[in-house]
């Protein structure tokens, strides 16, 4: 009985273990995904991009083929052991197109039948009576008949007999999903006289009898593919001496107006001659080619045409996104590129100055959460200042000794404040009550300062209009990939956007790791608030609404850990996501208020809404179409343009790192971090959006650190050895 109990208690625990891993929030993206894959593939296949096979067959021997068939007429029956070959009696027509239908000619052609009374045959494909079904079921209203023709239009006599009965099949459901019917009349693509049949061809009219089909070639060739002009498509598809024939056109395949205006004269003149324009059934006395299909047929035919539909609209959805977020990329970079430079050239003038110097001493609040392997290096490196300040460590209840160590330390200008655990933004506003000085610097436990970043952030006070300033946040540990593509983020998507904002009088986030605020701005709007995960963008915007200027501080640099693995990277990148949506859902009225927070909200917001939540939701467009056009066509022109791209956000890349004075090397993995962010910014945001629907909430969640950026002895950091312990590998 133990070991019973303990071998379902694993198995509990092997299902909650899978539950975990994968819960509805992540398992919803994963379905899009699959689900936007599978749409590609269908209108692949149904584009004829997938399975096509556009070999011809050269004309071959005819030895084998019966003579009654070589000799007989463009009607080829071959249905439970007969072999006739059969003709249309004299003045009797059947007018037969082939490839369609098509959205521009088709309904021409058929308006040309309807205004002349006449019946014609339709030998459809399987890829365009998918694509236009409306279209097929007008063939049939109208009284015409329709026919095969294959699905993707291949040459059949290179097809096994597998293929072929799958070529049938599709072409069958299409039309019973179009039009509710089934039909019996098949016309083999790149066809033409039934003495052009062959000992290649012959086998494969034998076994589309065997499958219950006729096959119908023709015996009067218009053709109105070459596009001879009206008065020789309508001289070709004449007969001679008043003999009956079938007649071959076109309704598809490239421009077809001769072929309609060749119809318009072609219909009433031999009318007049005598003729009868009728179906093929009914010029030869048959039964009629077509059935009604009911029961699950029909609604297999008709759920198959509904993918398709979807597919296709699908896939317009997806274009009209790869232009908006080509042009909201293009846009952005452009943006960048001029006004951080506007920036750049602005702060960095030998006679730039903020106003007067600021130099009092100023509090820097460290709110700390289980940081016992960081906090040493950050308080260390704040006492190490070249301006004077006071430091506050808000011990959030860690459990792992936090608070002790810091006191430990015994560093002058230091306090300790214990609380119970109660979020980031209550350690903050505790810290903040405690402060003895009139400007705030807010920085995170496991972020290092260089000596000078305090008096570089500080300086914009002398400017008494500015409320906030974010600093010049960076990675520390970037000696690994997911470091290095972080540390690409950060210099480009981060610091380059920061000095655009600056510019537009905008910035939305002022970063937890590095940023400095008057009292007297925060205390008025209520502090550090709650209402989002986003502390950081929320209390930014609160203070854009209240009429203060934010600016960024260059040179006022910050060494942050950043997460070391695609888990902890996740997390902190979902929270991030999901708190920037709350923080534009509340600040959302902005937009139609006036003065300093109406600007904002009619240049900020939107400006946040479209670069930080929808570019990065659609930026997988790019590499979704990237891998469509290698598989699909035209590989050169989307290689060329995924290039192009690609391209341009190097040279942003290589600009922002100039700026910032770092090294070009990292941005060596620049190609591989574009492609894989994308995926994993595109599976948080929609993750988050999720999340914000169905009204769920996060924690301040809490990253495994590791405690490896240690205070820099210059303009960089050192950073320790690790152990294994320590570090896990990217995964």
């Amino acid at each position: 009985m133990a070991s019973r109990t303990r071998r379902h208690g694993a198995a509990r625990s092997a299902r909650g273990g899978f539950r975990r891993r994968l819960p509805l929030r992540l398992l919803l993206p994963l379905l899009v995904l699959v689900a936007l894959a599978a749409m590609l593939m269908l209108r692949g296949y149904v584009h004829s991009e997938i399975l096509a096979d556009h070999r011809v067959q050269p004309p071959a021997a005819t030895d084998k083929v019966p003579e009654k068939i070589l000799e007989g007429g463009p009607v080829i029956d071959v249905r439970g052991g007969r072999t006739e070959g059969l003709s249309v009696p004299d003045h009797r027509l059947v007018l037969t197109f082939d490839d369609g239908p098509d959205p521009t000619w088709t309904p021409r052609v058929l308006d040309v039948l309807k205004k002349h009374n006449a019946h014609a045959v339709f030998f459809v494909t399987g890829t365009m009576a998918s694509r236009y079904p409306d279209l097929v079921k007008r063939m049939v209203d109208e009284g015409h008949e329709v026919g095969l023709h294959t699905f993707n239009h291949p040459d059949l006599s290179f097809q096994s007999t597998k293929r072929i009965d799958w070529e049938l099949s599709q072409n069958q459901l299409a039309i019973t999903g179009a039009a509710g019917v089934r039909t019996s009349l098949f016309r083999p693509p790149y066809s033409s006289f039934a003495d052009a049949m062959d000992n290649k061809s012959w086998p494969v009219t034998e076994y589309i009898g065997s499958r219950g089909y006729i096959t119908v070639v023709n015996n009067t060739d218009s053709e109105d593919w070459k596009k001879p002009g009206v008065r020789e498509i309508i001289r070709r598809a004449t007969p001679h001496g008043g003999k009956g024939a079938i007649v071959l056109m076109h309704d598809s395949g490239g421009d077809r107006h001769q072929t309609v205006q060749a119809l318009d004269e072609f219909l009433p003149g031999l009318k007049e001659k005598g003729y009868e324009f009728d179906n093929l059934t009914e010029a030869l006395e048959m039964p009629s080619a077509m059935s009604p299909v009911t029961g699950a047929e029909l609604w297999k035919g008709k759920a198959w045409v509904f993918l398709v539909q979807a597919s296709e609209k699908i896939t317009d959805v997806l274009v009209v996104g790869l232009a908006v977020i080509g042009t909201l990329v293009i846009g952005r970079f452009g943006l960048m590129l001029l006004l951080s430079g506007v920036h750049a050239r602005r702060v960095r003038r030998k006679r730039f100055s903020w106003g007067r110097t600021v130099t009092e001493p100023v509090t820097v609040l460290v709110p700390a959460y289980n940081e016992a392997k960081c906090i040493e290096n950050t308080v260390r490196s704040l006492v190490a200042s070249d301006h004077p300040v006071e430091v506050i460590v808000i011990d959030d209840g860690s459990t792992d000794g936090t608070a002790r160590i810091v006191e430990g330390l015994g560093l002058p200008g230091v306090r300790v404040i214990r609380q119970l655990n109660a979020g980031k933004p209550a350690a903050l506003n505790r810290g903040l009550a405690n402060a003895r000085h009139d400007i705030i610097v807010m920085m995170d436990g496991d972020t290092v300062f260089e000596p000078s970043t305090v008096r570089e952030l500080v300086q914009p006070f002398g400017d008494p209009k500015v409320g906030a300033v974010a600093g010049n946040a960076k990675v520390g540990n970037k000696d690994s990939l997911i470091g290095a593509w972080q540390h690409i983020e950060y210099v480009m998507g981060f610091n380059l956007d920061r000095r655009m904002y600056d510019v537009l009088g905008c910035m939305p986030t002022i970063p937890g790791a590095v940023g400095a605020f008057r009292r007297s701005a925060l205390e008025p709007i209520g502090g550090m608030s709650d209402d989002t995960l986003a502390e950081d963008t929320d209390v930014t915007m609160a203070l854009h609404r209240a009429g203060w200027r934010v600016v960024y501080a260059e040179n006022a640099r910050a060494w942050t850990e950043a997460p070391e693995t695609v888990q902890q990277l996740w997390s902190q990148r979902y929270r991030w996501s999901y708190g920037t949506m709350q923080a534009i859902w509340k600040h959302r009225r902005a937009v139609i208020e006036k003065g300093h927070s109406g600007r904002f909200g009619r240049v900020g917001l939107p400006f946040v809404s479209l670069f930080m939540v929808l570019a990065p939701l659609l930026a997988p467009l790019i590499d979704v179409f990237l891998l469509y056009g290698i598989v699909f066509g035209p590989t050169e022109k989307t290689v060329v343009a995924w290039l192009g791209v690609l391209a341009i956000q190097a040279v942003c890349a290589a600009y922002a790192f100039r700026l910032d004075r770092e090294r070009m090397t990292h941005l060596i993995s620049l190609p591989l971090q574009q492609i894989l962010y994308r995926q994993l910014m595109y599976v948080v945001l929609l993750q988050s959006w999720i999340t914000a629907l169905t009204g769920g909430r996060l924690r301040w969640q809490k990253l495994r650190r590791t405690g490896v950026v240690e205070a820099p002895g210059g303009s960089v950091p050192r950073q320790r050895s690790r152990s294994s312990d320590d570090r896990r590998p990217v995964a």
